[in-house]
């Protein structure tokens, strides 16, 4: 059975507010761990849970790792940001040329609008 299978049994089990609130929060703990009710728990024995909300929880740990579910590993998450690579001489170089010509470029074309608005303020006609 999975880990959100066993969730599902205890809600039937435990109808009662407490109960639901306690394993709302697991749930919650679930999707920052990625599926894994050790570091969920763990995350949970700072935060003060409801009255009633322990039964439910030690049943679930102990359900949990009867079905082999406490502690489950996926690797690292796929959609993590990917560590950034060293910058070389070269792509340090590029992205110098880049920036100097970008600011040339803008600097030819504040020349260009000033030129024409002189041309045009100065001209009489």
């Amino acid at each position: 059975m999975s880990l959100y299978g066993i969730i599902a049994d205890l809600r039937r089990k435990y109808p009662t507010p407490a109960a639901n609130e306690t394993l709302d929060m697991v749930v919650a703990e679930l999707g920052r761990t990625r599926d894994n009710l050790r570091e969920a728990v763990a995350n949970l024995a700072g935060k003060p849970l409801p009255p009633g909300g322990k039964p439910v929880l030690d049943e679930l740990v102990e359900r949990a790792r009867q079905e082999d579910v406490y502690d489950l590993d996926y690797g690292p998450d796929p959609y993590a940001r990917p560590p950034l690579e060293p910058l070389d001489e070269g792509t340090a170089g590029i992205g110098a040329l880049l920036a100097i010509s970008s600011i040339l470029g803008i600097g030819l074309a504040a020349a260009a609008v000033y030129a024409g608005v002189y041309a045009i303020l100065h001209t009489s006609g």
